[in-house]
């Protein structure tokens, strides 16, 4: 199944980075967040291809849901989802961390905060991904010349497939980085990336890529 419309929780600046790759990549938003006002003024922001629905609203017209929250609001944000069909791909781009002199970890029992939403919402198809950059590239994935990585992980080979489809046509060189017990090293990722990004001095203007020798 190809991923036409998808839901954004969350209106940040990773939601709104996000919502707008998709409108421009021709797939239909939904945006939702706490402040439906902000919402409401995004979605008219993006025109055609994009409205405003309360996260209770979210039903059977999603195919996926973008989780742009902080870690500690995403099983919040799926136990208000009640509408939700069985087999919705949920992309958890969350990355729980505290900040001690830079990033540090604050991993749930499971092994990641995507690992632990499986567990929790066990009829959801949860995959990891979007976690490893900033909202820049979010919404703008060149780099260098080229395109950013997105490296996405799960057990649902066919959710991961469409993740893959979905990520090409926002323009990252998607890379499936194996199970979802893997996310766990995504969000270690992350750690490196908002480390160097802040406290390491090389800014937000990076994003790891893969290349062939």
């Amino acid at each position: 199944m190809a991923i036409r419309n998808v839901a954004v929780v969350g209106t940040g600046a990773v939601g709104a980075a996000l919502a707008k790759n998709l409108v421009r990549s021709g797939i239909g938003v939904e945006l939702s967040a706490l402040d439906m006002k902000v919402a409401t003024e995004i979605a008219a922001s993006l025109g055609k291809g994009a409205k405003a629905t309360e996260t209770k609203a979210l039903g059977e017209s999603v195919d996926a849901v973008f989780l742009a929250v902080p870690a500690e609001a995403a099983p919040l944000v799926l136990e208000a989802a009640k509408g939700l069909r069985p087999g919705t791909i949920v992309i958890d781009c969350t990355n729980p961390i505290k900040w001690d002199a830079g990033p540090v970890a604050a991993t749930p029992a499971e092994g990641s905060m995507t690992a632990h939403l499986a567990k929790k919402f066990p009829s959801l198809r949860l995959v990891k991904g979007w976690n490893t950059f900033g909202a820049e590239f979010h919404e703008r994935p060149e780099l260098g010349g080229g395109k950013a990585d997105l490296y996405y992980a799960g057990d649902d080979a066919a959710a991961k497939g469409d993740v893959g489809v979905l990520a090409r046509a926002m323009g990252f060189d998607p890379v499936d980085v194996g199970p979802l017990r893997n996310a766990q090293h995504l969000e270690s990722l992350a750690i490196l990336w908002i480390h160097m990004a802040t406290v390491g001095g090389r800014g937000r203007d990076v994003a790891f890529k893969l290349l062939p020798r």
